[in-house]
């Protein structure tokens, strides 16, 4: 059974802190993110998110990250798997909205 609170890191060295998951699914914590292409110190930035509670564990998930080191917004999407040595793999997508001067710069300011 997955359990998306406690400590998460991927293979760019990128970490998340997912604190207690309420009763509804909700849940906040803090991301740490190890790249980024903005000019300024990178620092922990907060997220809030929701999972799917369901019978089998696997659930889906979705999160926000309001970075505190860019004028920009991450929104995560995903699944929690358990494998079958116990361990637990967290496979997401994610896009990431920068700000843009302009409307006609609007069309290169999601990844």
């Amino acid at each position: 059974q997955c359990d998306l609170t406690g400590w998460w890191e991927n293979e760019l060295g990128s970490r998340m802190h997912v604190s207690d998951i309420d009763s509804q699914g909700n849940f906040s914590g803090e991301y740490h993110t190890a790249v980024s292409s903005a000019q300024k110190p990178i620092k922990p930035s907060p997220l809030i998110g929701s999972q799917h509670l369901d019978e089998d564990g696997q659930c889906t998930f979705g999160f926000t990250v309001n970075w505190k080191f860019s004028d920009s917004t991450a929104v995560f999407v995903g699944q929690c798997f358990a494998g079958d040595g116990g361990e637990e793999v967290l496979q997401t997508a994610w896009l990431l909205r920068e700000k843009v001067d302009s409307l006609p710069s609007d069309w290169k300011a999601t990844r």
